[in-house]
């Protein structure tokens, strides 16, 4: 199971809106067969492993970190598939969230004779998917929130200056976190300020794999239409949507989605719920304080990932987070760290929301 959770993040640029899957096929003690879900509409990783190992599935043990899909999509059935190869027992890691499957396909394998296990490294296999499962049980994506700032907290000068707090290698590490989303997030006043492109500026070769990554989906929050036409993110390949409460003009230049206001701005719970309609999985966010620190105060935030640069900004540089509600010790906001390492000269720390 661990050698298919290795294939499956092979997938993790590249599988959107599909789950990232690995698959390995043993026979008498010798792997015979493995595959790893790549491109959505292509192969699913079991179909690969058992044209991989052919013949020799019958009677074999097959681990797969998702269960077998049972029914009809862009692809046929994997359980389908399993049952037809002969094959004698499935292991799988965690059963699959989506409504459509959701213990159908064990069921499957089980009425066909085939012994199946389930709950095998779960917590490592879910850890692969956690945009594609919390869209499929909550109907809200995944919320990535990431944020630079100096060793004393700052994110920008009082002036508004920031560009660079952190090095190159953190940038590049930005990167991969834009490769693997659905969608990248950020506010009107951003794009305002900073006049940032969003987009991802990685090639395959370097985020090591086949196929050229795809552009994710650039998503704008602005209430009151304010983003400038001849805005750079408007120019480069990709798509882009700004979610709006005003009237839109008819030649406005991207796909514009109009929604119901709450405080006087964009609903933002109706914002992610349109993005997990569109099949959005994982949300990047690229924000200011004011919109990350929304954000995070009505719960919509599963991860912070945090670059710390070592230098000192001053007392009179912008804070990391608004979050004014916070007034005493027992308001704090909990945290879990997950990981802390060293992106070049610069660390960056990963937290999850406790919830």
């Amino acid at each position: 199971m661990a050698r298919a959770i290795q294939l499956a993040q092979k997938g993790l640029y590249t599988t959107h809106p599909n789950p990232r899957v690995g698959c390995v096929i043993v026979q008498s003690g010798e792997l015979v067969g493995d595959g790893f879900h790549a491109l959505d509409g292509k192969g699913h990783a079991e179909v690969l492993a058992l044209q991989q190992a052919g013949d020799r599935a019958r009677g074999a043990t097959v681990y797969v970190t998702l269960e077998p899909c049972s029914h009809h999509g862009r692809t046929p059935p994997c359980a389908d598939a399993l049952i037809k190869a002969g094959v004698s027992r499935v292991v799988v890691a965690m059963q699959d969230p989506n409504p459509r499957v959701a213990g159908e396909g064990i069921r499957r394998l089980r009425e066909a004779g085939i012994q199946v296990d389930v709950g095998v490294l779960e917590q490592s296999a879910r850890a692969l998917n956690p945009g594609f499962i919390k869209r499929m049980e909550t109907d809200l994506p995944w919320l990535r929130v990431k944020l630079a700032m100096s060793l004393d907290g700052r994110t920008a000068m009082a002036s508004g200056e920031s560009a660079w707090i952190t090095g190159p290698e953190a940038r590049a590490d930005v990167q991969k976190l834009r490769a693997r989303a659905s969608a990248v997030l950020s506010g009107s006043e951003t794009v305002l300020q900073d006049n940032p492109s969003l987009n991802l500026r990685l090639t395959a070769a370097e985020l090591g794999i086949e196929t050229e990554p795809r552009q994710p989906m650039r998503v704008i929050l602005d209430t009151s239409l304010r983003v400038p036409r001849d805005a750079r993110l408007f120019s480069l390949p990709g798509e882009v949507v700004v979610i709006t409460s005003s009237t839109v003009p008819d030649d406005y230049p991207a796909r514009v989605v109009q929604l119901g206001s709450r405080e006087g701005r964009v609903n933002l719970t109706a914002a992610l719920q349109w993005l997990a309609q569109q099949e959005i999985n994982e949300v990047h966010v690229e924000a200011g304080a004011t919109l990350s620190g929304t954000l995070m105060a009505e719960g919509l935030v599963d991860e912070l990932v945090v670059y710390m640069a070592p230098h000192l900004m001053g007392d009179t540089g912008k804070g990391l987070l608004h979050l004014p509600g916070i007034q005493t010790m027992n308001q704090r906001l909990p945290l879990k760290i997950n990981d802390i390492r060293a992106v070049g000269n610069d660390w960056r720390i990963s937290a999850s929301i406790e919830k």
